[in-house]
């Protein structure tokens, strides 16, 4: 891949740097990303994959924007409540960068669906707000044999993890929930409340380990860090690592690789 003088500038922050080079930043330039969720992960995770110029995004929410989202998701303004959240995120991406190719789908995944929306991408991120839409998103990455990064916020926590069901000895999603949240909403931000930075912390965290995974194929920063959940700390602050393991007994990627 060839840029143009214009994007040569835009990037040469990350050309310069060893881990990502030329390589790297053509490989970002031909990734097809699913984010899925446009909230509080999702907003900042957006402006730093679009300024990471990712080729390719797909944008996924059925909501609209509530005044009480302004605390935390930072593509939207005042003048944005009621409007549909992908609707607003396409035009934030395309003033930003006009030459990234963005759409949307504007609908709450579900089992039946999540297969059509994974389908073709590199990498799926998912900061959506509840159980059941991210067990159907993790299956149907196994299924297509698409990475997940998984992140989620609540209180003054977050975690980030990255599972590769479809690969041998390596977890999926599945695997660290188990079976039982299948049905089960888990959206508790309207009663725990949550730090507005932290969803930042947790949606750029989240935004820095798909550049990892998507920049693995030439060298970049290293192992992509299949199984490893970050968990994030801003009370203390801290982070710390889990390893999750492959459950051989799990119904999505126990016959998968």
């Amino acid at each position: 891949m060839t840029f143009s003088p214009d994007r040569l500038d835009r990037f040469a922050r990350h050309i310069v740097l060893p881990e990502i080079g030329g390589a790297g930043q053509a490989a970002l330039a031909r990734a097809k990303v699913v984010l899925i969720g446009l909230g509080g992960i999702g907003s900042p995770a957006l402006q730093y994959l679009a300024g990471a110029g990712i080729g390719a995004l797909l944008l996924v929410d059925h909501d609209t924007v509530d005044p009480t989202n302004l605390q935390r998701q930072t593509i939207y303004r005042e003048d944005d409540i009621g409007h549909r959240k992908t609707g607003l995120a396409e035009v934030w991406v395309r003033e930003f960068d006009p030459d990234l190719d963005v759409r949307w789908v504007d609908e709450r995944i579900t089992a039946e669906t999540a297969g059509s929306v994974v389908a073709g991408a590199d990498l799926v991120l998912d900061g959506c707000d509840n159980f059941a839409t991210r067990l159907a998103v993790s299956d149907a990455c196994v299924k297509a044999r698409v990475p997940l990064l998984s992140a989620a916020i609540g209180r003054f926590q977050g975690q980030v993890g990255a599972f590769a069901g479809h690969l041998p000895d390596q977890a999926c999603y599945r695997c660290y929930v188990g079976d039982a949240f299948d049905a089960d909403d888990c959206d508790t931000c309207a009663e725990d409340g949550v730090l507005g930075a932290m969803a930042g912390w947790t949606g750029t965290f989240a935004a820095l380990q798909a550049v990892r995974v998507l920049v693995a194929s030439t060298g970049g920063m290293g192992d992509p860090q299949w199984g490893k959940l970050h968990l994030l700390d801003g009370l203390k602050p801290a982070m710390r690592t889990l390893a999750i393991a492959k459950d051989p007994a799990c119904k999505a990627c126990s016959s998968a690789g």
